[in-house]
C-alpha cells in the first residue's frame, strides 16, 4: 500500500512540473524564428507619422531586417544615421539595406551627382547599412540601349564607391525591364553589361513574375547575381487573392545568390499593420522558406 502512495505521489508531481502558467511545456524545441526582412515602403503613412511607434510595431511582429526607403539630406526619416540604427536595434532589428538613387546625369552632371552618391554613401555607412539598392530609371533607360548602356556605366561607377566603403550596391527591378528594347530585354542587357564585382540585384519576385519572365529561369542564366529579393504578391502574403507560387523559387534561393528577403506589400486588404503581420506569419510557417 506504501509504495503504491509513493508511486502515485511521485506521478503527481511529474505531471506538475510539466504544468507551466496553466500550459503543458513541449519537450520539442522551437523552431528558430527566421530572419525576415520589411521594406518600410510597405508602412510608408505610418512611417511619415510616427517613425518610433511604427518601427517598435514592426520589430514586436518578428521582423528581423529593415530595407529603408526614407533617406534624404543624410538623413533617414528625418533622423541622423546613427540615431536610426540605434532604434532599430533597440527593437531587434538589423538595418541592412535602403532604397535611394538619382537619374543617371549626363556629362555636366556627373560631378554633382557623384558628390550626391558620396555624401550618400557616408550616411549610410554610419548606420551600418550593407546595401544600397536603386529601384528606378528614368526614361532614358527605356527608350533606347544606348540609354539602358548609360545606366549601367553609371551603376558600375556606383558601384565601385560603395566597394570602397564596405556596402553592395544594387539595383531593383518593376515590371517593365522586362520588355523588347531593339531586339533585347532590358533586365538581361542590364545584367550583361554590369559588372557583378560592383552590382548585384535585388530581384521583386512580383514583378518580374508580371512582367511576364520566370524568376527561376534568371537564377539559372544568372547565377548569384540576386542577393536579395522582394518577397511580394498582389496585396499581403498569404491572402485569398495570392498569386504567387513562392516554393519552386525558394526552392533555388541558392543558385539565385539570395543571402536575405525582404516583405514588401504595396496594397492591402486588412491595415498595414494587420497585413505585415500575415505576410511574416505566412513566411513563418512556410517550410519552404530555410532560414
Amino acid at each position: 500500500m506504501s509504495f503504491k502512495l509513493n508511486v502515485k505521489k511521485s506521478l503527481t508531481i511529474i505531471a506538475l512540473a510539466v504544468f507551466v502558467s496553466g500550459g503543458i511545456v513541449s519537450c520539442t524545441a522551437p523552431k528558430p524564428a527566421k530572419e525576415v526582412g520589411v521594406q518600410l515602403y510597405s508602412v510608408r503613412d505610418d512611417m511619415k507619422t510616427d517613425v518610433k511607434g511604427t518601427v517598435e510595431k514592426i520589430g514586436a511582429m518578428g521582423y528581423k531586417i529593415v530595407e529603408a526607403a526614407g533617406y534624404g539630406d543624410g538623413k533617414f526619416y528625418g533622423m541622423e544615421p546613427e540615431a536610426f540604427k540605434a532604434l532599430c536595434d533597440a527593437n531587434g532589428l538589423n538595418f541592412l539595406s535602403s532604397h535611394c538613387g538619382q537619374a543617371v546625369p549626363d556629362s555636366a552632371g556627373w560631378a554633382a551627382s557623384m558628390a550626391w552618391w558620396d555624401t550618400c554613401i557616408a550616411a549610410h555607412k554610419a548606420a551600418g547599412v550593407k546595401y544600397i539598392v536603386q529601384p528606378f530609371m528614368d526614361k532614358v533607360g527605356y527608350e533606347s540601349i544606348a540609354g539602358v548602356q548609360r545606366y549601367c556605366d553609371y551603376f558600375n561607377a556606383i558601384g565601385e564607391k560603395c566597394n570602397a566603403a564596405g556596402i553592395r550596391f544594387g539595383y531593383h527591378n518593376h515590371s517593365h525591364e522586362f520588355g523588347d528594347l531593339e531586339g533585347q530585354v532590358i533586365y538581361d542587357y542590364m545584367l550583361k553589361n554590369t559588372d557583378l564585382a560592383k552590382v548585384m540585384f535585388e530581384m521583386d519576385l512580383y514583378w518580374i513574375t508580371e512582367g511576364g519572365k520566370n524568376p527561376v529561369d534568371y537564377f539559372n542564366a544568372y547565377p548569384g547575381r540576386f542577393e536579395l529579393w522582394h518577397v511580394k504578391d498582389l496585396k499581403e502574403l498569404g491572402g485569398s487573392d495570392a498569386k504567387m507560387d513562392f516554393k519552386p523559387i525558394f526552392d533555388n534561393a541558392e543558385k539565385a545568390g539570395m543571402k536575405h528577403y525582404i516583405v514588401e506589400v504595396e496594397e492591402f486588404n486588412s491595415t498595414p499593420m494587420e497585413g505585415m503581420k500575415q505576410s511574416i506569419d505566412f513566411l513563418q510557417n512556410a517550410d519552404y522558406v530555410k532560414k
